[in-house]
């Protein structure tokens, strides 16, 4: 029998286990993005800001409607699939574009390969994000019927340029996270017990895309409040918005609200991104595992 190393599975399959993935994760814990969009909007002092999840969750059930827990869902949903393939997939393209660059260096590798991939997940990301975010601001959602009058609404003010808003910001946050998510994976797989059983790899994976996410979220919080506050911001004609830029921004909700207010929305976000990792990473190793299976020799 061989002893060599499995051959590496088709970028296809990883863009089709990734999309899978998104969708499973994203169903599962989608209220904690709610939650956490109202309180990255809130400001100091506010009932919304003083609430915690399960209060907030609660809140919205009681007074809105459990549906509202899934509010501006849609969009990300129909992002959701391509996101996370483009995720998964843009990883795998730039993980072999790089290998032949750092061989050797195989942290370095993966740190560098997430952040690339981030960058190219963000470019889809953008205006989905937008949506959801108007959706989701309880001042706001009085004034759209859906996700498309959102659209029309944005793109009769400010042209096709306004579905972009936040870009900037949001290209950092998802290099953040994505840095922050695959660089870590191959450090914790190292600390964790060896696997010598399916069952034990995919505990690994799980373990390992958990704490991954934690690393990404901590990382790209400030830049998630920021892109929240710019993309939510409104400008009356020839006038600059409040929330323009990425590090103006920071600097004007550090000034006003303090170093705290750039982790607003932490523990939501967190609690839904460590194990929305953790899912996206085992849904992935789970139809991975399978393909191979199915494939045989030379991929395992």
């Amino acid at each position: 029998m061989s002893t060599s190393a499995p051959k590496p599975l088709p970028t296809y399959v990883t863009v089709c286990s990734g999309a899978a993935a998104g969708a499973v994760e994203l169903v599962c814990l989608y209220p904690l993005d709610v939650v956490k969009t109202r309180m990255q909007l809130s400001k100091a002092g506010t009932g919304a800001q003083r609430q915690g999840i399960i209060s907030m969750l609660g809140h919205i059930i009681k007074n809105e409607g459990p549906s509202n827990l899934y509010r501006g869902m849609a969009p990300l949903l129909l992002l959701e699939a391509p996101k996370r393939a483009l995720k998964f997939g843009a990883n795998d393209f730039w993980g072999k574009t790089f290998r032949s660059w750092l061989n050797g260096h195989s942290k370095l590798h993966a740190l560098l390969t997430g952040c690339a991939a981030g960058a190219t997940e963000s470019l889809i990301v953008v205006p989905f994000e937008l949506v959801k975010i108007r959706l989701q601001d309880p001042n706001q959602m009085h004034l759209y019927k859906g996700p498309m009058d959102v659209v029309r609404h944005i793109y009769a003010e400010h042209g096709h340029r306004g579905l972009y808003r936040g870009l900037s910001s949001t290209m950092l946050r998802h290099v953040f996270w994505n840095g922050g998510y695959f660089g870590s994976i191959p450090l914790v797989r190292e600390a964790l017990p060896v696997a010598t059983t399916q069952s034990e790899r995919l505990r690994n994976s799980l373990l390992s895309g958990t704490i991954g996410g934690f690393i990404g979220t901590a990382l790209n919080t400030p830049l998630d409040v920021v892109k929240t506050r710019i993309q939510n911001s409104h400008a009356k004609a020839g006038e600059r918005a409040k929330y323009h830029g990425t590090f103006s921004s920071l600097a004007t909700i550090f000034r006003e609200e303090g170093a705290s207010a750039l982790y607003k929305g932490f523990v939501p976000k967190v609690a839904r991104l460590a194990p929305g990792g953790g899912i996206l990473l085992l849904v992935v190793e789970v139809i991975n595992n399978e393909v191979r299976r199915l494939l045989g020799p030379p991929y395992i």
